[in-house]
């Protein structure tokens, strides 16, 4: 969508006619499309309003019903901030004192929404027109935002009267392409980290992969997980970070979240033979290299050194692992495997791995199960030597 497309959806007519579309349905598009130019609506303006229902019903699963209500491009919808994370970024701000926000590259405004939503005043820029525009639409009902057209690292601060700063760098090339060297986000990463020195209540979003050698020492790095789904790390100075520096995880499970940090000074868990029970961190647990922590949380053990599986003799809930129930520990081996699952009536398999070069698709092929019951494996390292854990989830 241009410039010109979005100002036909904003008429009254084009929004009305959004507004009007059903559910969106992709196997309904084309008939939709051809009555509405049947009916002598401009084909373009037929065009955006599909788009932007297509985009707001994926988007639904970042922002629920908000979506129905919002525009996007997709690289915009892309990037954004799930709603129920920026709600989180937004908490950090208000706890840490802050009152006006500089949101430096707001995108579609989706961090922009949570941080007035809280009360906090609101300066947005993006340096794409057409993305500022939908970002100025999107934060419409906030009078406490406002959206500018501009490189929001040229922002006066000082005039401004800003006192806390947040930054989603662009991690993603013309072509699409993740980037994974923070000298190429857009801005560069050095560059708004620099921003730091002139308002210390920084926090900028960055992609999960980031290791931990290039982490600055000077910030609280956190991994977010939604429902086991790894989506960001954010990194935190001064004030937003009341902790101080260090590597945490906020786990988000449907209502509920869980902040995981080193509790335990850096001590490695213990490692042993497969117990009763196994666990698997979460994956914003594992990024932040607490594993360890869960470990002591469930009075478990690795069962590997290098391996994120722990396992315990009891049960022990946590809200930040996934319980499995041991039924079965047998070395790894594709004859042994079948011959097992066989005599068990297994047909339906879930496999899990974490430590093997196995491709579960063509392992299940390869076991060619053909009975009624349902089954899942865990595939992995067991005290260096691979085996296969038989597991039933708790």
């Amino acid at each position: 969508m241009d410039a010109a497309g979005l100002a036909k959806l904003l008429s009254p007519h084009g929004w009305a006619l959004l507004s009007a579309l059903p559910p969106y349905d992709e196997t309904r598009t084309m008939a939709i499309s051809d009555r509405l130019r049947r009916e002598g609506i401009d084909a373009d303006l037929i065009a955006a309003a599909l788009t932007q229902s297509r985009l707001r019903a994926k988007a639904h699963a970042k922002f629920d019903s908000f979506a129905d209500g919002m525009l996007f491009t997709p690289a915009g919808l892309e990037q954004a901030t799930r709603l129920t994370v920026a709600a989180h970024h937004a908490r950090r701000y208000v706890a840490a004192g802050v009152t006006r926000v500089a949101d430096l590259t707001c995108g579609i405004g989706a961090d922009s929404m949570a941080f007035a939503g809280v009360g906090l005043t609101v300066l947005a820029a993006d340096t794409d027109e057409l993305t500022a525009a939908l970002a100025t639409v999107n934060l419409r009902h906030f009078p406490e935002a406002v959206v500018r057209h501009t490189d929001g690292l040229t922002l006066d601060l000082e005039a401004e009267g800003v006192d806390g700063l947040y930054a989603d760098p662009a991690r993603r090339a013309s072509t699409g392409k993740r980037l994974f060297d923070p000298g190429a986000y857009s801005p560069p990463l050095d560059s708004v980290l620099a921003l730091a020195d002139r308002v210390p209540a920084l926090g900028v979003k960055i992609g999960p992969g980031v290791p931990h050698a290039g982490l600055p020492a000077a910030a609280e790095t956190q991994w977010v997980s939604v429902d086991g789904d790894v989506v960001e790390a954010g990194l935190w100075f001064g004030p937003l970070a009341p902790d101080g520096p260090g590597l945490t995880a906020l786990v988000l499970r449907g209502q509920s979240a869980r902040v995981v940090r080193d509790e335990l000074g850096g001590a490695a868990p213990d490692v042993g033979p497969v117990g009763a029970y196994l666990y698997e961190p979460d994956g914003a647990v594992i990024r932040a290299g607490l594993v360890a922590q869960i470990a002591a949380e469930v009075g478990g053990r690795l069962i590997d050194k290098t391996i994120a599986y722990i396992t315990s003799d009891a049960l022990h809930a946590s809200d930040a692992a996934t319980g499995y129930r041991v039924l079965d520990t047998l070395p790894f081996g594709l004859k042994r495997l079948r011959t097992y699952l066989r005599e068990r009536d297994v047909g339906r398999l879930t496999i899990k791995k974490r430590g093997t070069a196995v491709l579960p698709e063509e392992l299940r092929g390869r076991l060619d199960l053909r009975g009624h019951q349902e089954a899942t494996i865990v595939l992995t390292r067991v005290a260096g030597a691979q085996h296969v854990l038989v597991v039933e989830p708790l």
